[in-house]
């Protein structure tokens, strides 16, 4: 084969290929999904014990919301789980530590609250691992769980998460109480339409890539999702508390 027909040859091969690649790259989307998820991806839903309920937030340490929530739980003697972003870290580190202190699991949520699908391997990597570092230097101690922003992995970012010992976890239900158009009544009736024992939800403690003001929406809903799980005889608390088979305690 002369020297032409070889590079175009594998210029041919290469054009072939990246459809491929991105193929590969995106596969992991289709977790998204939720029913398919809970139904057949229950480490990843974060499907726990079923007399156990796991409350988690979002995009924290925001040191003007984030308080408020911390209050509220201590007031009802609860703990939860807080998946933070590192940007938001790096700004009200203390309040980080405070959280640890106080017995709330710390978790990654990356450092930007970026999708990973536009990250190649390398930039997911260093995201992942920039965020997992900042937790570990404040808190003492390694974080263990990551939830990707938008909730959409990548095979770049499981990748990642195998190398940084980081085990990703969806939730099985959410309040969409990032919406402009959210209020109290639809956040509660969000959360608890889809809320079964076992099932692990999904809050936010920060507006920071929600509609501004909405942590108050979501606050004002704790309440009556809290009460209600109590009704059922369902208990709350962290993941690491939550029973989900295979998934490491923080």
């Amino acid at each position: 084969m002369t020297p032409a027909r070889l590079v175009r040859a594998t210029a041919l091969a290469s054009a072939a290929a990246v459809p491929a690649l991105a193929a590969l790259h995106a596969a992991p989307v289709i977790s998204t999904f939720g029913p398919l998820r809970n139904a057949a991806m229950p480490r990843l839903a974060g499907r726990g014990r079923p007399d156990h309920v796991a409350l988690t937030f979002d995009d924290g340490p925001d040191h003007l919301s984030t308080p408020r929530f911390l209050d509220y739980l201590d007031a009802r003697g609860l703990r939860a789980t807080f998946f933070l972003l590192g940007s938001m870290l790096a700004r009200s580190p203390g309040l980080a530590k405070e959280m640890a202190a106080a017995g709330h699991e710390i978790a990654v949520h990356g450092w930007h609250h970026r999708p990973l699908l536009l990250r190649g391997p390398r930039a997911a990597y260093d995201d992942l691992a920039r965020a997992r570092d900042a937790v570990a230097d404040v808190t003492g101690r390694p974080p263990v769980l990551f939830r990707p922003p938008y909730g959409v992995m990548s095979t770049a970012a499981h990748l990642a998460c195998r190398r940084l010992g980081l085990t990703p976890v969806l939730w099985t239900c959410w309040g969409e109480d990032w919406r402009r158009r959210a209020t109290r009544q639809s956040v509660e009736r969000t959360v608890l339409t889809d809320l079964h024992g076992g099932g692990t939800i999904l809050l936010h403690d920060s507006d920071c890539t929600s509609a501004t003001g909405s942590w108050r929406t979501t606050l004002a809903a704790l309440p009556r999702i809290l009460d209600t799980c109590q009704e059922r005889g369902w208990q709350v608390g962290p993941l690491r508390e939550h029973g989900v088979p295979g998934l490491p305690r923080g």
